[in-house]
């Protein structure tokens, strides 16, 4: 018996333009990157520090609303808060038991990073990349940032940063060839694709 190749599965899945509609990540967090503002993109950063660890969304979204809840949005504000307050009450309350420590230690790292290299403003450090490569590499030397996390917080990036354009993870590759879909007709640039990019990743659960 002849199959096309799609998947199936006994949800509905949602059509090419539903997915061309997908609220974006930092959406879904209230974060506004289409201000272009230092502040909207540094707390982008934040939480996609949050997300690229190996935890569950969910600790990672209500990690970054305890954050936002006690007023820890800015590098500087999360230096003076300290590393035991950011281990408790921040990390206990997004729902960390097990690395609250090393992600603590992580985020103040960074930020003093930031301060120090880019004087706070991750628009200075996109000024500094000459190329898509070099801002990615730029993201990396941060303390504990991987390629996961630098996908993260770039892809959403895309339209509001000339320099971020990281390709597509395997796992977004893969779902769109189950569905059909080509990516290459897109552009990556555009909110279009990054909506798009959004609704496949959280389809990964659900299809693989």
């Amino acid at each position: 018996m002849m199959t096309t190749g799609r998947p199936t599965t006994t949800q509905r899945l949602p059509s090419v333009r539903e997915l061309e509609s997908s609220a974006l990540y930092t959406e879904e967090l209230g974060i506004d990157l289409a201000k272009r503002k230092n502040a909207e993109i540094f707390l982008w950063f934040l939480a996609s520090i949050l997300f690229g660890a190996r935890i569950s969304e969910k600790i990672a979204t209500n990690t970054y609303h305890a954050f936002v809840h006690h007023g820890l949005t800015t590098p500087v504000k999360i230096l003076e808060a300290g590393w035991k307050f950011l281990v408790n009450p921040v990390m206990r309350e997004g729902g960390y038991v097990r690395y609250d420590g090393r992600k603590s230690t992580q985020i103040l790292r960074n930020c003093q990073t930031l301060l120090d290299e880019y004087r706070g403003k991750m628009s200075q450090l996109e000024a500094a990349a000459s190329d898509s490569a070099d801002l990615e590499t730029r993201l990396k030397a941060f303390y504990g940032v991987g390629p996961v996390t630098v996908n993260i917080f770039l892809r959403e990036m895309r339209p509001f940063w000339a320099k971020a354009d990281p390709t597509p993870l395997p796992v977004v590759r893969k779902l769109a060839k189950m569905l059909e879909l080509d990516l290459d007709q897109y552009d990556r640039h555009s909110l279009t694709f990054v909506r798009l990019e959004a609704g496949l990743i959280r389809l990964r659960h659900q299809l693989l």
